[in-house]
């Protein structure tokens, strides 16, 4: 048993990294009605950022953040208002092909720039542990799910209880009534965007110490969040964070008794199964595109 409790924590600690990541991406989605291709690339932007800041200025990673966060937020604006803004009301197809476009070039610009070698951010605690009973954890671990989670909470909380939380809402549900009530919807879906890539942001900077980056590190990322977002339901806070919590269990588990090379076979045929009982995912609502905050 105290193997199991151990495997459970380790997924745990790993889905709560999944979770925030596509809390930011399910955000975008839910408001804009964008799916970016280009989030893995932010992840890998942020995770470059925070190893040059530990690097170069010998930043710790968690300190970090109070840099690469806002910077990443002012590249969600940045890119929100030069392609986003622009195709917005063009057919989805072109959205797609701008995002992925984007992906492409920001891969291969770190390449360029990087080269495709690993980088590790090695700090004098992250082999540091604690013993609760027969189970091991990880101080590293425990700080960085504690952080996401918080992060993904504070999100929602936003989102219901202040005034732009309500605008996003408001705009999420019916951009048309938002305008006519006052609200201005391009602030909205600026705003928005840029809370998404501050996200993963935030998400980079927690997986710096834990994961070597290099250019196809994101690319790596960016399919379980694809994942986690359609199986909580497109558009849900919550059920993007329930889904990165179960995807990290399952795929702790599977790699454990399956070997690593299993890990996402194992996590697509319960990712089939649920979406055959539940088409709309956890907290999704069929027929619609909704951002759920509960």
């Amino acid at each position: 048993m105290d193997i199991y409790a151990q495997l459970a924590l380790s997924g745990l600690f790993i889905g709560g990294i999944y979770a925030l990541i596509s809390v930011g991406l399910t955000l975008v989605f839910g408001v804009l009605r964008v799916v970016n291709f280009a989030h893995g690339e932010y992840l890998t932007i942020a995770m470059f950022l925070t190893y040059f800041l530990f690097q170069r200025v010998g930043l710790d990673p968690f300190l970090a953040g109070a840099a690469v966060v806002p910077l990443m937020f002012l590249l969600g604006l940045a890119t929100e208002r030069l392609l986003i803004r622009p195709t917005l009301d063009a057919p989805h197809v072109v959205q797609v092909f701008v995002t992925f476009a984007l992906s492409l070039f920001l891969q291969n610009l770190l390449l360029a720039l990087f080269t495709s070698d690993f980088r590790t951010v090695r700090t004098a605690y992250a082999t540091a542990s604690f013993q609760i009973g027969p189970l091991y954890l990880s101080w590293l671990r425990l700080a960085i799910f504690v952080a996401a989670i918080a992060l993904a909470v504070a999100l929602a909380a936003f989102l219901k209880y202040s005034r732009m939380g309500s605008a996003i809402r408001a705009t999420a549900q019916d951009r048309r009534s938002a305008r006519l009530v006052g609200i201005d919807v391009d602030r909205v879906y600026a705003i928005t965007f840029a809370l998404g890539c501050a996200l993963v942001g935030a998400a980079g900077v927690l997986l710096a110490p834990l994961l070597p980056v290099n250019p196809y590190s994101g690319a790596d990322m960016i399919l379980i969040a694809f994942v986690i977002v359609v199986l909580g339901g497109m558009g849900s806070i919550a059920g993007a964070v329930l889904a990165g919590l179960m995807i990290g269990v399952v795929e702790s588990f599977s790699s454990y008794f399956l070997g690593g090379e299993m890990k996402q076979f194992v996590y697509f045929v319960c990712f089939m199964l649920i979406l055959a009982f539940r088409p709309a995912g956890f907290f999704g609502r069929k027929g619609a595109e909704v951002m759920d905050v509960t």
